[in-house]
Protein backbone atom coordinates (compact mmCIF):
# COMPACT_ATOMS: atom_id res chain seq x y z
CA UNK A 1 0.00 0.00 0.00
CA UNK A 2 2.89 2.27 1.16
CA UNK A 3 4.41 1.81 -2.50
CA UNK A 4 1.55 2.58 -4.35
CA UNK A 5 1.00 5.99 -2.55
CA UNK A 6 4.21 7.11 -3.32
CA UNK A 7 3.53 6.13 -6.90
CA UNK A 8 0.82 8.32 -6.69
CA UNK A 9 2.28 11.13 -4.82
CA UNK A 10 5.35 10.27 -7.40
CA UNK A 11 2.69 10.99 -10.55
CA UNK A 12 0.84 13.92 -9.27
CA UNK A 13 4.35 15.77 -8.33
CA UNK A 14 5.36 15.24 -11.80
CA UNK A 15 2.49 16.36 -13.64
CA UNK A 16 2.32 19.65 -10.99
CA UNK A 17 6.34 20.07 -12.39
CA UNK A 18 5.29 19.62 -15.93
CA UNK A 19 2.51 21.99 -15.69
CA UNK A 20 4.88 24.74 -13.77
CA UNK A 21 7.71 23.94 -16.89
CA UNK A 22 4.62 24.32 -19.71
CA UNK A 23 4.40 28.10 -18.18
CA UNK A 24 7.85 28.49 -18.00
CA UNK A 25 8.56 27.30 -21.59
CA UNK A 26 5.55 29.31 -23.24
CA UNK A 27 7.16 32.29 -21.77
CA UNK A 28 10.62 31.94 -23.26
CA UNK A 29 9.12 30.98 -26.71
CA UNK A 30 7.48 34.42 -26.86
CA UNK A 31 10.53 35.95 -25.75
CA UNK A 32 11.83 34.31 -28.89
CA UNK A 33 9.11 35.88 -31.20
CA UNK A 34 9.34 39.26 -32.43
CA UNK A 35 5.91 41.35 -34.33
CA UNK A 36 6.70 42.14 -37.76
CA UNK A 37 10.11 39.78 -38.14
CA UNK A 38 9.31 36.26 -36.64
CA UNK A 39 7.61 33.70 -39.38
CA UNK A 40 4.93 31.44 -38.95
CA UNK A 41 7.98 28.73 -39.44
CA UNK A 42 9.34 30.48 -36.29
CA UNK A 43 5.80 29.83 -34.32
CA UNK A 44 5.82 26.23 -35.55
CA UNK A 45 8.83 25.68 -34.40
CA UNK A 46 8.70 27.14 -30.63
CA UNK A 47 4.75 26.22 -30.10
CA UNK A 48 4.50 23.27 -32.50
CA UNK A 49 1.12 22.67 -34.67
CA UNK A 50 -1.63 24.78 -33.51
CA UNK A 51 -4.97 23.59 -32.55
CA UNK A 52 -6.87 25.14 -34.74
CA UNK A 53 -6.11 27.82 -37.50
CA UNK A 54 -8.80 30.84 -38.10
CA UNK A 55 -9.18 32.17 -41.42
CA UNK A 56 -9.28 36.23 -41.11
CA UNK A 57 -9.08 39.32 -43.35
CA UNK A 58 -5.22 39.74 -45.01
CA UNK A 59 -3.87 36.57 -43.00
CA UNK A 60 -4.76 34.31 -40.38
CA UNK A 61 -4.92 32.69 -36.56
CA UNK A 62 -2.86 30.30 -35.09
CA UNK A 63 -5.20 29.03 -31.93
CA UNK A 64 -2.54 27.56 -29.07
CA UNK A 65 -4.53 25.98 -26.35
CA UNK A 66 -3.39 25.83 -22.42
CA UNK A 67 -7.13 23.88 -21.37
CA UNK A 68 -7.44 21.93 -19.62
CA UNK A 69 -4.51 21.77 -17.37
CA UNK A 70 -3.07 25.55 -18.24
CA UNK A 71 -4.80 28.99 -17.50
CA UNK A 72 -4.02 30.73 -20.87
CA UNK A 73 -5.29 29.84 -24.43
CA UNK A 74 -2.87 31.82 -27.16
CA UNK A 75 -4.12 33.47 -30.37
CA UNK A 76 -0.82 34.41 -32.82
CA UNK A 77 -2.21 36.18 -36.24
CA UNK A 78 -0.08 35.30 -39.15
CA UNK A 79 -0.27 38.41 -42.07
CA UNK A 80 -0.41 38.10 -45.72
CA UNK A 81 3.22 38.78 -45.58
CA UNK A 82 3.66 35.11 -43.23
CA UNK A 83 4.95 37.00 -40.35
CA UNK A 84 3.71 37.28 -36.65
CA UNK A 85 1.24 40.66 -36.89
CA UNK A 86 -0.05 39.77 -32.96
CA UNK A 87 0.67 37.27 -30.17
CA UNK A 88 -2.12 37.60 -27.38
CA UNK A 89 -3.60 35.62 -24.65
CA UNK A 90 -7.49 35.47 -24.73
CA UNK A 91 -8.58 34.74 -21.44
CA UNK A 92 -8.91 37.69 -20.22
CA UNK A 93 -11.94 39.86 -18.33
CA UNK A 94 -11.72 42.70 -21.03
CA UNK A 95 -12.29 39.16 -23.67
CA UNK A 96 -15.01 37.84 -21.26
CA UNK A 97 -16.50 41.18 -21.24
CA UNK A 98 -17.31 40.87 -25.03
CA UNK A 99 -19.22 37.61 -24.34
CA UNK A 100 -23.00 38.72 -24.94
CA UNK A 101 -25.83 37.03 -25.08
CA UNK A 102 -27.32 35.53 -28.53
CA UNK A 103 -23.30 35.64 -29.42
CA UNK A 104 -22.77 32.59 -31.83
CA UNK A 105 -20.53 29.78 -30.84
CA UNK A 106 -18.04 29.72 -33.28
CA UNK A 107 -17.41 33.35 -32.27
CA UNK A 108 -17.24 32.61 -28.90
CA UNK A 109 -14.78 29.67 -29.86
CA UNK A 110 -12.88 32.03 -32.10
CA UNK A 111 -12.60 34.50 -29.39
CA UNK A 112 -11.38 32.72 -26.43
CA UNK A 113 -9.99 29.33 -28.50
CA UNK A 114 -10.95 25.98 -26.90
CA UNK A 115 -12.73 25.47 -23.73
CA UNK A 116 -11.05 23.13 -20.90
CA UNK A 117 -14.71 21.64 -20.14
CA UNK A 118 -17.67 21.27 -22.58
CA UNK A 119 -20.54 19.76 -20.02
CA UNK A 120 -24.03 19.24 -22.03
CA UNK A 121 -27.49 19.68 -19.77
CA UNK A 122 -29.75 17.50 -21.99
CA UNK A 123 -32.68 18.38 -19.83
CA UNK A 124 -32.13 21.88 -19.50
CA UNK A 125 -31.66 22.04 -23.35
CA UNK A 126 -28.44 23.92 -22.42
CA UNK A 127 -24.33 23.54 -23.03
CA UNK A 128 -21.94 24.77 -20.67
CA UNK A 129 -18.35 25.89 -21.42
CA UNK A 130 -15.53 26.43 -18.88
CA UNK A 131 -12.67 28.08 -19.10
CA UNK A 132 -10.16 28.25 -16.62
CA UNK A 133 -7.64 31.31 -16.50
CA UNK A 134 -6.30 33.56 -13.64
CA UNK A 135 -7.53 37.03 -12.57
CA UNK A 136 -4.52 39.39 -11.70
CA UNK A 137 -2.65 39.19 -9.50
CA UNK A 138 -3.29 35.43 -8.90
CA UNK A 139 -6.68 34.11 -8.55
CA UNK A 140 -7.56 30.74 -10.68
CA UNK A 141 -10.75 31.66 -11.95
CA UNK A 142 -13.52 29.58 -14.39
CA UNK A 143 -15.03 31.65 -16.74
CA UNK A 144 -18.99 29.96 -18.33
CA UNK A 145 -20.45 30.29 -20.98
CA UNK A 146 -23.93 28.61 -21.36
CA UNK A 147 -25.27 27.78 -24.78
CA UNK A 148 -28.88 27.04 -26.12
CA UNK A 149 -29.71 24.29 -28.45
CA UNK A 150 -29.39 27.32 -31.46
CA UNK A 151 -25.48 27.27 -30.25
CA UNK A 152 -25.50 30.86 -28.68
CA UNK A 153 -24.58 31.92 -25.86
CA UNK A 154 -27.67 32.43 -23.19
CA UNK A 155 -25.31 33.92 -19.93
CA UNK A 156 -22.14 33.94 -19.03
CA UNK A 157 -19.92 34.87 -15.90
CA UNK A 158 -16.35 33.99 -13.85
CA UNK A 159 -16.41 32.07 -10.06
CA UNK A 160 -13.63 30.89 -8.48
CA UNK A 161 -11.43 27.77 -9.79
CA UNK A 162 -12.85 25.26 -7.19
CA UNK A 163 -10.53 22.68 -8.83
CA UNK A 164 -7.52 24.25 -7.86
CA UNK A 165 -8.55 23.94 -3.91
CA UNK A 166 -6.42 21.82 -1.51
CA UNK A 167 -8.64 18.98 -0.08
Amino acid sequence: MKQRQRWQIGMATALLAGVIGLAGCDNQRIGELEEGVSTEADVRARFGEPENIWDVPNGRVLEYNRQPQGQKNYMITIGADGRMSALRQVLTPENFARVQPGMMMEDLRKMLGKPARITPYALKRETEWEWRWVQPPNSPMVFTATLNDDQRVVRSGSSPDRGTEAN
